[in-house]
């Protein structure tokens, strides 16, 4: 058996600066129930305490990616076989739609649009920004270039004052579907 063979499939989950990053353990604890591994990409802003960094790379084995790697310096993660961008805020699918890399996590859903690799996104979008134009727009372009979408996600309280659960586990079932 090769080392390719014989290794996980290899998950990005790229986590943007959204309230509900504080549960993406959940979303990386139901991937590797599933057999990935998994490396964490965040957003320089969703680094500044908007989930447990610490805890989140117990949890992979890895070091949070969050800035760009020295030149020469080795590539921490494999390719992947699989993206998922959860949490996905507004300000993240209008820069990727528009081809913007201006941080790490924007730079690699850019590259990897283009290797063919599946990438399934849970967007955490108010519904006030949901509704401007250039928001419709970006999810029609990366809709067309194969990114997969789940449920829009506004993240208010219900009335009775709970946040609405979070989709984490349909992320996985959007890369794995065939």
């Amino acid at each position: 058996m090769t080392d390719q063979a014989a290794r996980k499939p290899f998950l990005y989950v790229v986590v943007c600066a959204a309230g509900i990053a504080e549960d993406v353990d959940k979303l990386i604890t139901a991937a590797r129930e599933r057999d990935w591994e998994v490396g964490v990409i965040a957003t320089p802003v969703a680094m500044n305490g908007f989930f447990d960094t610490a805890a989140v790379e117990a949890l992979t084995g890895h070091r949070i990616r969050s800035a760009w790697r020295s030149p020469g310096e080795p590539r921490p993660f494999p390719a992947p076989d699989a993206v998922v961008v959860a949490p996905a805020t507004f300000n993240t699918v209008n820069k990727w739609a528009a081809g913007i890399a201006d941080t790490l996590a924007l730079g690699t859903l850019c590259e990897v649009a283009g290797l063919g690799v599946p990438i399934a996104v849970l967007p955490c979008v108010a519904d006030a920004l949901a509704a401007h134009p250039a928001y419709r727009d970006s999810l029609e372009r990366l809709r067309g270039m194969g990114v997969r979408f789940g449920e829009p996600y506004a993240g208010e309280p219900g009335e009775d004052g709970h946040r609405p659960e979070f989709g984490w586990n349909r992320a996985l079932d959007l890369v794995e579907r065939r």
